[in-house]
């Protein structure tokens, strides 16, 4: 009697061991997992907290109207200092939490680097919306990173075509100096290969006076500047660099509006200190209009914000660096929607569906609108072999008071970036012994 009561004693520890062992699966199975690289802290944090806000409160905005399809969204936040030691610190802490990255979003190019070989074995997609590598958009070598909405090739040939036109054409670039001051790092030395190509195509000669991190010191920079007289200066500058930048520019008198910057040097911080003596200068922006009527942040002022949810100050929403932010969360949530089409609604995906979500995107415009994302963005259509799926780009300038858009969007010219994509990519798998995947492979 002793034994047979033992051995259902056994038999009841053992479904209540395993009952307990499987409860915490099955109550992560509808959630979501979207880590957060981010950085609020150092050199960088009053450009990167805004994004990161932007981010978090589209999560907090999806949750808030019943998840993906049901499926509840958890993120959680690592902070990178926008160092890429650190970043890869933050991507192996979080990778298989909450049963399993959704996707990573280094938000740095430097990191991005690091990631792009520890992705694939971890079947982790990484999305880069304007950032990253820029041969990345090839998705039949870089299986696993999307550089979605542009890359900064697509910014680079934008910033010449843009320059084309005020000087009156393509023709009328022959003999002009055009300065690059960038960014000491991967980020800053992506345009460099795209602007070379460009110089020799139309004649113009390229300057490239890098600056070093964090990039308060300039004054050598803007000396070399004032000696070489370029006609341009491009600015591939991120966080303190871009009004240090742009105060050195006034300070030795060169025309601000024959400044430019890329995207990431084009925001609040980057002028607002500098006021009237930033005045003429114009940035790119890339899909991401900050409009503060738009459906898209009413939603998140009513359903966040006046909830007391939001992850940072009221006034942000809807500013440059904050929708950024907010897209790049979207781009996500969508990619997961996608893939539940295929996979099953209502379910968790993985990163393998997750991916094919991605190479499948379908954003139309009315889609868009519907979302609420009327004038902030265009569409975008991604595919197996093409992992950016859009390269529109249009023009703001600072009038020293606020930013105006002041372009019609620009589209990058496809037969100066492809055969260079195709060129960078083809040497990236040969040197790391990749076999290219064929469009057949693609339809499996």
């Amino acid at each position: 009697m002793n034994l047979r009561k033992l051995a259902l004693a056994a038999s009841l520890s053992a479904v209540v061991l395993s009952s307990l062992a499987t409860a915490p699966a099955n109550a992560a199975a509808k959630e979501q997992f979207f880590p957060a690289l981010v950085y609020r802290t150092g050199a960088y944090a009053a450009n990167g907290a805004p994004w990161a806000n932007g981010y978090l409160d589209y999560l907090k905005l999806v949750n808030a109207k019943g998840g993906i399809n049901g499926v509840k969204v958890v993120f959680e936040e690592c902070e990178t200092g926008y160092a890429t030691d650190r970043g890869v610190e933050c991507y192996e802490r979080l990778k298989g939490k909450h049963g399993g990255a959704t996707v990573i979003q280094p938000l740095s190019t430097g990191i991005t680097f690091a990631l792009t070989e520890k992705a694939p074995k971890d079947k982790i997609p990484l999305i880069t919306a304007g950032y990253g590598r820029s041969e990345s958009s090839n998705g039949a070598v870089f299986t696993w990173n999307f550089p979605l909405l542009g890359t900064y090739w697509v910014g680079a040939d934008v910033a010449i075509q843009y320059i084309a036109q005020k000087e009156g054409g393509i023709a009328k670039l022959k003999g002009k100096k055009i300065a690059l001051v960038y960014h000491d790092s991967p980020y800053g030395k992506e345009p460099i290969a795209l602007l070379e190509e460009l110089s020799k195509k139309h004649g113009f000669d390229v300057q490239l006076l890098p600056v070093a991190h964090p990039g308060v010191e300039q004054k050598a920079t803007w000396l070399q500047i004032r000696q070489g007289r370029p006609d341009y200066v491009l600015l591939w500058g991120w966080g303190v660099m871009n009004s240090t930048a742009l105060r050195e520019a006034q300070a030795t008198g060169y025309p601000r509006n024959k400044m430019l910057g890329v995207w990431w040097s084009g925001a609040d911080p980057d002028v607002k200190d500098v006021g009237e003596g930033a005045k003429g200068y114009s940035a790119l922006t890339l899909q991401d209009g900050a409009d503060s009527n738009s459906k898209i942040v009413k939603d998140i002022l009513a359903a966040v914000h006046a909830k007391g949810d939001g992850t940072g100050p009221k006034d942000e929403v809807g500013s440059i660096l904050y929708m950024r932010g907010l897209i790049s969360a979207m781009l996500g949530v969508e990619g997961v929607r996608k893939a539940q089409e295929r996979y099953g609604k209502g379910k968790v995906m993985t990163g393998e569906q997750v991916r094919w979500g991605l190479e499948n995107l379908n954003l139309d415009q009315a889609t868009l609108d519907a979302m609420g994302f009327a004038g902030v963005m265009r569409p975008v259509q991604t595919s197996c072999l093409d992992h950016m799926g859009s390269s529109w780009v249009r023009i703001r300038t600072w009038n020293g008071s606020k930013w105006e858009t002041s372009s019609d969007w620009f589209q990058a010219d496809e037969k100066t970036l492809r055969p260079m994509v195709m060129l960078a990519s083809g040497k990236y798998a040969d040197d790391k012994k990749l076999t290219p995947r064929t469009p057949e492979e693609c339809k499996m």
